[in-house]
Parts: C-alpha cells; sequence; structure tokens
C-alpha cells in the first residue's frame, strides 16, 4: 500500500472574480520509506502539491488517500492532529520562534502532542544531539547560522517521529557546504526508514533523492531516477 497517493488531484484558489488553478488533475504514489524530489520551476504547483500533502491545505477536488485513510474530505482540526502525529516540516526560511531558545523550539511539537515538562526535555535534548546541536541548546535562532537553525529545524520536524519529512527548498538559504550538511542529514533519516519528501528547483538537491517527480504548470510530466 503506497503511504501517499492522489488522484485527479485539483486546487483552484478564487482570484477576484476569477480561480487560478494551481493543480491539474495530479496522479501521484510515493510508496513508504521512499526519498523523492518534487522538483519544478516557480509557479509550477510544487509547493502546492506539498502543502495538501503535508494536509497544510485541501484539494478542491480529487481524492488524496495518507497511509490508506482518504484525508481530502477532512476539516482543519482533523487535519492538524494528522501532521502532528505523521508528518515533519522543515521549510526554507526555517520558521523558528526567535524569543524561544533552541531546546524550547524543538519542544513545541510536543507541548501540542500533550507531553510532560520531563519527557518534552529528554526528547528534545536526545533529537538536537542526533543533528550535532547538544552545545547550543540555550541559544535563540538569532545566535546561530542559517545552516544551525536548518539543523534546529530537522530536529524539530522529527521531534515527534513522524513516518512523513516533507521539506520545502530546505537549502534554499544556505551556502553549498552547510546545504550539503543538511542533504546528508536527510539522507540518514532515510535510511533509517522514514519517507522523505524534498520540494526543490535544484537539479543537484534533487540529485539526492531516489525518485524526481517534475511538475509544470499544475501537472506532472514525468517521473524519473537521478542520473
Amino acid at each position: 500500500m503506497a503511504m501517499i497517493k492522489t488522484s485527479n488531484l485539483i486546487k483552484d484558489y478564487p482570484m477576484g472574480k476569477v480561480s487560478v488553478r494551481a493543480l491539474c488533475g495530479v496522479d501521484m504514489q510515493i510508496e513508504e520509506g521512499e526519498f523523492v524530489a518534487i522538483m519544478g520551476p516557480s509557479g509550477s504547483g510544487k509547493s502546492t502539491l506539498m502543502h495538501i500533502i503535508g494536509c497544510l491545505d485541501s484539494p478542491s477536488d480529487g481524492e488524496y488517500c495518507l497511509d490508506g485513510h482518504e484525508v481530502s474530505k477532512l476539516d482543519k482540526n482533523d487535519l492538524a492532529q494528522i501532521r502532528n502525529k505523521k508528518i515533519g516540516f522543515v521549510f526554507q526560511s526555517f520558521n523558528l520562534l526567535p524569543h524561544l531558545n533552541v531546546l524550547k523550539n524543538v519542544e513545541l511539537p510536543l507541548l501540542y502532542a500533550g507531553l510532560s515538562s520531563r519527557m518534552r526535555k529528554i526528547k528534545a535534548e536526545e533529537v538536537l544531539d542526533s543533528v550535532g546541536l547538544s552545545d547550543r541548546l540555550r541559544h535563540k535562532p538569532s545566535e546561530l547560522s542559517g545552516g544551525q537553525r536548518q539543523r534546529v529545524a530537522i530536529a524539530r520536524a522529527m521531534v515527534n517521529d513522524p513516518a512523513i519529512l516533507l521539506a520545502d527548498e530546505p537549502t534554499g538559504n544556505l551556502d553549498t557546504q552547510s546545504g550539503g550538511d543538511i542533504l546528508e542529514i536527510f539522507s540518514q533519516l532515510h535510511q533509517k526508514g522514514n519517507t522523505v519528501i524534498i520540494v526543490t528547483h535544484d537539479p543537484a538537491v534533487a540529485q539526492r533523492a531516489g525518485r524526481i517527480i517534475r511538475i509544470i504548470d499544475g501537472r506532472i510530466t514525468d517521473v524519473d531516477l537521478p542520473a
């Protein structure tokens, strides 16, 4: 059974008196444990597709099944529960809270999940150690490099042990060295069994994946293996 399956997925956005179609009947399957890159130019619909896969948005039409359950018709509360249990997100702009230190930023998903203060601290410290930041727990995001901030974002994404890790242009704000380090972390998470999906326009990033899904103008044009 596919971890992710979409059928004739359509997404329209209202723009005044007209609507703009961002996704035009997307059919796609991603198996459990795959490392997939969704690749396309700016405005191709790849971020819209990621938001639907990540249960941040709902399609206008079509079906989306996640782990065998249709989620395309669920309301916002149900989608929020699925996000917190099954999906971790990493964004280009890190999306860390500037007033919280590294440890507290990573603890946030566990707070929403209802874990005790002691368990939140233990789990957050454990996952921060796994990304090489055990010596930065009390630092604020402004005191970290871009690469370090993205490591915090990955730790926060993984602290709930999600099955799926979704990353939207995760190396877009990083230099080549830091970007390579971040991609290596994604490769290690994939090797441990996570399903990893990276949305990117960068061919070098896409080459790290086991499969590349190309999207242009809201349509999947082809699916291939990296060179």
